[in-house]
């Protein structure tokens, strides 16, 4: 049993500790928090991205980089649902989501470019330009709105009357 899933009950004479019974909390997908809202903030920019691979690679690249922008999306996801649900299992599936996952998430990105590069729609300098622009310009940004507090895991609350820089 993982010290995330269920933590264990305080010793019998701590003051104010819960009975073993009581169920604890559930604790919120961060993850998926922290992704979602990653690619609410990105969403405004997306197509930006795609007028952009289109005036420099034309209609080929503006078609290479939606569909680029897909694919770093669902990457995205991906990442977030097999690191959400192996948390709630244990540690050590945690530890073995994130890293295997990593790996297991650049062969599909591999798999995707080779699948679609013969495509008539498809131009792989803009594909692999906004795979990779993209993953590097949304981690960035969204590394700003992350908390790193277990206050409020994932990502950090709005503050009222103050505008974040």
């Amino acid at each position: 049993m993982s010290g995330l899933a269920r933590p264990e009950a305080a010793p019998a004479g701590d003051a104010g500790s819960a009975p073993a019974d009581t169920p604890s909390p559930p604790i919120p997908a961060v993850e998926t928090r922290v992704v979602l809202d990653m690619l609410r903030r990105g969403a405004p920019l997306l197509p930006l991205v795609v007028a952009v691979a289109g005036a420099i690679w034309g209609l080929r690249g503006a078609a290479s980089a939606a569909f680029a922008v897909g694919v770093v999306a669902a990457n995205f996801l991906l990442a977030a649902t097999l690191t959400a649900r192996a948390a709630r299992v244990s540690l050590t599936l945690l530890a073995v989501a994130a890293f295997g996952g990593f790996f297991l998430r650049l062969a599909l990105l591999f798999v995707v470019v080779l699948a679609v590069r013969n495509q008539p729609w498809a131009n792989l300098v803009a594909l692999g330009t906004t795979l990779a622009v993209t993953h590097a310009a949304l981690l960035t940004w969204e590394a700003r709105h992350v908390s790193f507090s277990l206050a409020f895991p994932g990502v950090k609350p709005r503050t009222r009357g103050r505008r974040r820089r």
